[in-house]
């Protein structure tokens, strides 16, 4: 799995599982929800992610550039 498969795979699974916990747990999980979609946001403008960072550390591999 490549670091950008993997960085959807977390976004995915971290927007779906705040959604969960704040429908059946608590509604402040919903702010959870919001700070994924605003790194996501703020990736766009500055190409760069935490979790990018820690998918690189936990070895993921880097997609090569085919020109």
């Amino acid at each position: 799995m490549t670091i950008n498969e993997g960085l959807r795979f977390a976004a995915g699974f971290f927007t779906l599982l705040s959604l969960l916990l704040g429908i059946f747990v608590h509604e402040y999980w919903f702010l959870f929800t919001g700070f994924v979609a605003l790194n996501q946001i703020q990736s766009s403008f500055t190409h760069w992610c935490p979790m990018m960072w820690l998918l690189d550390k936990a070895g993921f591999k880097r997609e090569e550039v085919v020109s």
